[in-house]
């Protein structure tokens, strides 16, 4: 089977890098054996766009040849045109949208990526980390593995390549055993497509069905965009195969007890997503209604910082008996390419993105609601921007639990250092903030909204960034702390101009 890479794009959108909001790694989506697969897995990507904003790629396969493109920017910009289906023919295709956790953004470490196997191609999509990735890629390179990305996806495509099984599917099982951290995979051959979720489900990936043929996405939002019927989660641990003998499900690791991310309900999943059994648009108001109960203020207006913190305020406004106003104006059509350099440009941009509305601010006592706060730079300027509209007292909740942990399985949080909650008490943040009053969602409040209680001993969800209790071992960076290096999860020899 032969490749063929049909466009591969340079341009970046700028990103600001004072953005306090956290970012998850990717999406996946992935569709089997349909017509014009190469426009629905791109529709897919559109509903998954959330999930990374950078760089995005489809490979699709016509029963003969490969395809691919990859690009950076917008889904949008990169795949909506009226010729996708000549660029990208075929009737199974998967798709792949990134934001670059580490390894850095450039185009050869846009995904889909893709192999030519001793048993034929293979194209693959990655959402997660690889927590033993620098661990596996010396030794790949140490018995003469030649890397051409510094992504960890890559380090799959060499352990699938290097197993002497006689089987695909062996050797594929074999490179996943071998590999640790959180992730979701949808993988592609010429005769099959695979979707594979982590021995502790911390990454999610949703099974779906498109007029009787199987379909793979991050989450459910890209499900209902290109009109599929949600059918079940992809289970903690499970690799399913879907092939001309249908839907065959394996289990490749020893059982566990699943851990999804609890990060997926604060911040990540789209609010119209279902995931793993829970609407994610119901938990965060219920996130909301117990900040209330545990954070009540003396205000006037509840009013959310949007998007993402819109239904927690909601929650929160409802359960203390107080009016919900958008006090805070989006704008949505604002690219990253308006986002400067210099500090003045980027207080500039913070306004092209956010507006106060002076009506609903003006002489009021508010109560902001975020979803969740980082190192605080955004709460900075929301915060100034309040006063400056004219509001009496302004204080702030945030959705989430402090953050006091840096994370290693896919989200984008800077390490302990530059965390405000890991090194400042909420009466020093109030202060840093300029707020009258600053709170927290519990985790135990958190884990109230999930309907759950916490464990210690055998918490339900992964929670690390809360508590510091990590799920999996963090190979890489024990290793780096017994030599004394700073930890890099990825590496980059070359940077592309």
């Amino acid at each position: 089977m032969s490749l063929t890479h049909a466009a591969e794009r340079w341009s970046q959108p700028l990103r600001d890098p004072d953005d306090d909001s956290p970012r998850l790694e990717c999406g996946v989506f992935g569709i089997y054996e349909t017509p014009e697969a190469s426009g629905i897995t791109a529709l897919g990507l559109h509903a998954l766009q959330h999930r990374g904003q950078e760089a995005c790629g489809i490979a699709s396969f016509d029963g003969q040849r490969f395809h691919t493109e990859r690009h950076m920017g917008y889904v949008g910009d990169a795949f909506g045109g009226g010729d996708l289906g000549k660029r990208l023919p075929g009737r199974t295709a998967i798709g792949h949208t990134r934001y670059s956790t580490a390894g850095g953004s450039f185009i050869r470490n846009v995904q889909p990526m893709f192999a030519d196997l001793e048993a034929g191609g293979l194209a693959l999509a990655h959402n997660g980390n690889l927590t033993n990735f620098l661990a596996l890629r010396a030794q790949l390179v140490s018995e003469g593995a030649i890397f051409q990305s510094t992504s960890d996806s890559e380090a799959i495509l060499h352990l699938i390549a290097r197993s002497r099984r006689a089987r695909f599917l062996e050797r594929f099982t074999e490179a996943l055993q071998q590999i640790e951290g959180g992730y979701a995979l949808v993988a592609m051959t010429n005769k099959k497509l695979i979707g594979v979720r982590d021995p502790l489900g911390i990454r999610p990936l949703v099974l779906g069905d498109l007029n009787g043929k199987a379909v793979f996405a991050s989450e459910t939002c890209a499900l209902d965009m290109v009109g599929a019927t949600f059918v079940r989660d992809v289970e903690h641990g499970e690799m399913l195969v879907v092939d001309e003998k249908g839907l065959r499900s394996f289990r490749p690791f020893p059982a566990q007890q699943a851990r999804p991310c609890i990060f997926e309900y604060v911040y990540f999943a789209r609010p119209d997503s279902v995931v793993n059994g829970q609407s994610v648009y119901d938990v965060r108001k219920r996130m909301g209604r117990r900040l209330a109960q545990e954070t009540p203020a003396d205000v006037d207006v509840v009013v959310p910082v949007p998007d993402s913190g819109v239904p927690a305020a909601l929650g929160f406004a409802q359960e203390a008996n107080l009016p919900f106003e958008m006090g805070i104006i989006r704008n949505h059509y604002v690219g990253r390419t308006f986002i400067q350099p210099t500090q003045g440009a980027r207080e500039l941009g913070v306004r092209m993105k956010l507006a106060p509305n002076r009506s609903v601010l003006a002489g009021k006592k508010v109560l902001l609601v975020d979803d969740s706060i980082v190192r605080g730079t955004n709460s900075v300027r929301v915060v100034r921007m309040v006063r400056e509209a004219g509001a009496a007292e302004v204080h702030l909740r945030s959705a989430s639990p402090p953050i006091k942990w840096p994370d290693y399985y896919g989200i984008d949080m800077p390490d302990r250092d530059k965390l405000l909650a890991a090194n400042h008490d909420v009466d020093e943040i109030a202060r840093i903030l300029n707020v009258d009053s600053m709170g927290y969602l519990s985790v135990d409040g958190l884990y109230w909204a999930m309907g759950a209680e916490r464990d210690p001993a055998n918490p339900k969800f992964t929670d690390h960034y809360f508590t510091g209790d990590y799920p999996t071992r963090l190979l890489d960076r024990e290793i780096a702390e017994g030599r004394n290096e700073i930890s890099q999860r990825q590496l980059s020899f070359l940077v592309d101009a």
